[in-house]
């Protein structure tokens, strides 16, 4: 994500329009607006990292970092806000592209800021658990290199050194010393050649010769490196260059996600997890989604027998999961695989929950395993501020599908006050989609529900 914008870019509209109702599970997060996708895979659980645009911005107007996790590449468990860059000392604002990488049992993350002075840097942040607290062990910037110090990629090789990459219009890098948080290497550039990364169409640029814009990302396969970059000019796609070094030299290879989306920028964040390759970027797609107001997406990765990436447009996205859900376990509210007029919130009395924003708002949570011997008792912690007729429905595999329940909301007064109801369902067993639909004849903010579970 660029923080200079060419004006065309201002005035680009993707030429492939991604209907959102077409989709099966891209975006993959509805309730708020993410940006720059930041994969890891910690202990056999996918962690997503992601910068987090407000809502109805015009600008790169983004103050915090959310976390999302999933075992099953459909469902999506919000942990909300891990980091802002008010959590470092010496930011005035931008919490822009991140990635954050496990070592030895604890957790960095890279992230570009402006300073005090407007100045842009790239902090790291500690912790040791991949939901945080992170904390800021320098007290100022790791890299502080140029005007172009953004979207951080960091990648440890196979004998243990780890590589630190940037910038724009250029791509920096330097080796990081093993505590992560230093380096003794001298900060250089790779060779900006046509080589390397393709030429560049249109109007001729000096400053950029090369396809290369931003947001790189460092990936290893099969002995060959990786280097997939968002990337121009006018309107970002995804290219990919490969070596058999880290540090290059690098040979161009193409085109791995044409422009499409409804965003003039875009961000590659590529993992292996459970078998599979996915490649993860972002888009406008949901409803008001513009450039400014982005989502993130996923693709399984294919490859050649030569080991050159398939090209890939934009799709519906994952539509089996790997794993069913267990309904028996206490699941959180904003796990979700899909959703609509619902927002994700938090604060310190349940920490992150959703609220129903309008009538008929819903939630669908795929591959729920009831298993042979089923469920009969529904349990939810829900709460709301009007004193009516509010409930949830829940259905089986879609919108109309059959009704087992219907959970009566009780008044509460706000989301820092809930109530634990359990209803009798009709009794259900095997793998069903489920539905959760948010009824209320208030104008906005029908409820908020926290968690739920069956029993038998």
């Amino acid at each position: 994500m660029s923080y200079k914008i060419n004006v065309k870019k201002l005035r680009f509209l993707a030429a492939f329009s991604i209907s959102v109702c077409g989709f099966a599970q891209n975006p993959i997060v509805q309730t708020s607006y993410t940006a720059d996708p930041a994969p890891m895979v910690y202990n056999n659980k996918l962690y997503l990292y992601t910068s987090h645009d407000e809502d109805h911005s015009t600008w790169f107007t983004m103050n915090d970092w959310k976390l999302y996790t999933t075992d099953d590449m459909v469902n999506w468990t919000d942990h909300g806000a891990v980091l802002s860059y008010k959590d470092f000392s010496w930011a005035k604002m931008n919490a822009w592209a991140i990635q954050c990488i496990e070592r030895k049992g604890r957790f960095y993350l890279y992230a570009p800021i402006t300073d005090n002075q407007g100045r842009n840097g790239i902090g790291v942040a500690v912790s040791d658990s991949p939901y945080g607290p992170f904390i800021d062990p320098l007290g100022k910037p790791l890299v502080q290199n140029s005007d172009a110090d953004i979207d951080p990629t960091v990648f440890i090789d196979d004998d243990g050194q780890a590589y630190l990459l940037w910038g724009n219009p250029v791509c920096h890098y330097v080796k990081l010393n093993e505590d992560m948080i230093s380096y003794a290497d001298v900060v250089k550039i790779f060779p900006n050649t046509i080589e390397s990364f393709g030429k560049r169409t249109g109007k001729e640029d000096p400053r950029r010769p090369t396809t290369y814009e931003e947001g790189p990302w460092l990936y290893k396969r099969n002995r060959l490196y990786y280097l997939f970059f968002a990337a121009g000019p006018i309107s970002e796609h995804i290219g990919y260059s490969t070596s058999k070094s880290p540090l290059g030299p690098w040979k161009y290879q193409g085109v791995v996600m044409p422009t499409q989306g409804e965003s003039f920028t875009n961000h590659p964040g590529v993992i292996d997890f459970k078998g599979k390759t996915y490649f993860f970027y972002h888009n406008g797609a949901l409803p008001e989604g513009s450039g400014f107001t982005r989502s993130v997406a996923v693709e399984e990765l294919q490859f050649n027998s030569d080991g050159k990436v398939k090209e890939m447009n934009m799709t519906e996205g994952i539509k089996k999961g790997i794993a069913t859900l267990n309904p028996y376990a206490k699941s959180e509210a904003e796990t979700i695989a899909w959703s609509k007029d619902v927002k994700s919130m938090q604060n310190k009395e349940v920490g992150v929950f959703i609220t129903a924003m309008k009538n008929n708002a819903f939630t669908k949570v795929k591959d729920v395993d009831f298993r042979e011997s089923g469920a009969s008792k529904f349990t939810a912690r829900v709460g709301t501020t009007h004193n009516g007729n509010v409930s949830m429905e829940i259905r089986l595999d879609s919108l109309e599908g059959e009704l087992i329940g219907t959970v009566k909301v009780p008044m509460t007064g706000g989301n820092d006050r809930w109530a634990l109801v359990t209803a009798d369902i009709k009794k259900v067993s095997g793998v069903h989609d489920l539905y959760f639909i948010y009824k209320g004849n208030a104008a906005e903010k029908i409820m908020y529900f926290d968690y739920w579970m069956f029993s038998k």
